[in-house]
Parts: structure tokens; sequence; C-alpha cells
């Protein structure tokens, strides 16, 4: 007894369980044979049920405006929805594009770019491209408007030139020529007028030395200046040529410490 009172629990309890709908149902994936008999019913035009389909409403028999070419399978698609002939929805061929003169087209703009690019002043267009006339070159040579002919010649004339021109002597000055400074009773000997003065070579004996050790003594007291010409100057100074009272001339030629009057003399024969 007491089983069959469980028994009649469990199933009134299954019998109020609400039923769990079918997440499948309506998306697609019903594959059970009646879905599969209502899908081929479709694509005969008859019903589940035996029943002959009501025919889509008649639409004109017009042609499609030509198209592009588009796949046959696109038109086939298409061909029941639209209810056009297929016909109308089969590819249709496309006119290629007209490119019998590309070449030439070509040919012209690369030359006038070419042309653009030679003429061009080095300052760039506005618009980079082949049909634009180049820009006006613009001179580089940087004279002025006084050295350039045709600016002058359009403002300025000959009679002009020789009014300004009197103009400009009119305001001439002329300054005297002052004399020469003399030079005074206290200058040092000047070595350039005694190396004119002379023709003898350096080294040939035109005076005599005495004494012991010249060579030695001119090498020392030499030393004591700080160029040849400073060594003549004090040289001639002291009472040479005639006389060597520092001992700077051992050879007797009248030049002191080797000092050489060849440069003076060549300057003047230049």
């Amino acid at each position: 007894m007491r089983l069959i009172y469980s028994a009649l629990v469990l199933g009134a309890l299954g019998a109020c369980a609400p039923a769990i709908p079918d997440s499948a149902a309506g998306v697609g994936f019903d594959n059970s044979p009646a879905a599969q008999q209502r899908r081929e019913a479709q694509l005969t035009g008859s019903s589940a049920n035996g029943a002959t389909l009501v025919p889509p409403r008649a639409v004109s028999s017009e042609t499609l405006p030509a198209a592009a070419t588009q796949p046959q399978s696109v038109a086939a698609a298409q061909a029941p929805a639209t209810g056009a002939p297929l016909s109308a929805l089969a590819p249709q061929p496309v006119a290629p594009a007209d490119t019998s003169d590309s070449a030439d087209d070509i040919a012209r703009d690369t030359a006038a770019a070419l042309a653009a690019a030679q003429a061009n002043s080095g300052v760039p267009p506005v618009e980079a491209s082949p049909l634009n006339p180049p820009p006006a070159a613009v001179s580089s040579t940087g004279i002025s408007s006084e050295n350039d002919f045709a600016a002058v010649s359009s403002t300025r004339t000959i009679e002009s030139d020789a009014e300004r021109l009197a103009q400009n002597k009119a305001q001439y000055q002329q300054i005297p020529a002052a004399p020469l400074p003399s030079r005074s009773g206290d200058a040092q000997p000047n070595i350039v007028s005694y190396a004119l003065s002379t023709q003898n070579a350096p080294g040939v004996r035109l005076y005599s030395r005495s004494g012991f050790n010249l060579e030695a003594k001119a090498a020392r007291n030499c030393a004591a200046f700080t160029s040849p010409d400073q060594a003549q100057i004090a040289f001639l100074s002291s009472g040479g040529p005639e006389k060597d009272k520092r001992g700077l001339d051992p050879d007797g030629d009248g030049f002191a410490c080797a000092w050489d009057p060849a440069p003076f003399r060549r300057a003047v024969q230049n």
C-alpha cells in the first residue's frame, strides 16, 4: 500500500512540472522528418498537407537594364525573389575601358613633365602638374640697375648724364701738394743709400784692419745685435766703413756682421 501511495505522489508531481521548451526550435536546427517535408513542400510549391500553394503575383516582363557582370550563383539566387526571367539575370558583358590612347597620354604627360623640369628656375610651382607652365626665371646675376642697360635707358638719357657729370665736376676740390718733410741731422745712417753707393761684393777688402783674432772678436760682438741691419747701422754710426772701432768688419769689405747690400741693389734695378 505504501508503494502504491508513493507512485501516485510521484506521478502527480511529474504532471505539475512545467515543460522545458526546445531551445533549438525555430532557428534552423530542426532536422525532424516533418520539418524536412515542409522544406521540400516549400521548394516544390505544395503545402505539407498536399494543398497547392498560391502562385506569386504576376510581374512585368520588361528586362532589367544592363549591369556589370555578376556571378551566376548570385543571379540564380535572385531569380525566385524578383520573378524576372533568368535571361535578364544572366551575366551581362561589361564593355572594356577605352585604353586606345592611354600609352599616348602617358608619353605626352611624361614629355611635358620633363620639359617643365628642365625649364624650372628652382622655385617649385604651386600645383605640381606637368601641364602647368614653368615659373618665370629669376635673374641671379645680382647686377644693380645702374649696370643694367635696359633699366638705365628707360629712365636716363645722354643729356641727363651730361648734366649730372657737370654737377659732379662743380663739386670737385683741388688740394695743393705739400712739400716732403726733410730729415733731421740727428737721424741714423741710411743703410739703403749706403748699399746703393757701393759697388764691391761682400768679402772684397777695401779697408785695412789690424789686430789679433779679428774673426773671433767679430763673432762675439755681432752676437749682441738682433739683425745684420742693426749691426750695419751701428758700424756706420761709429766711423765705418773706414774705421772699425767695434770690430764688426774683420775682412774690411765695409759690411758688418755678414750684412749683404745685394737685396737693395736688386730692388733698384727691378
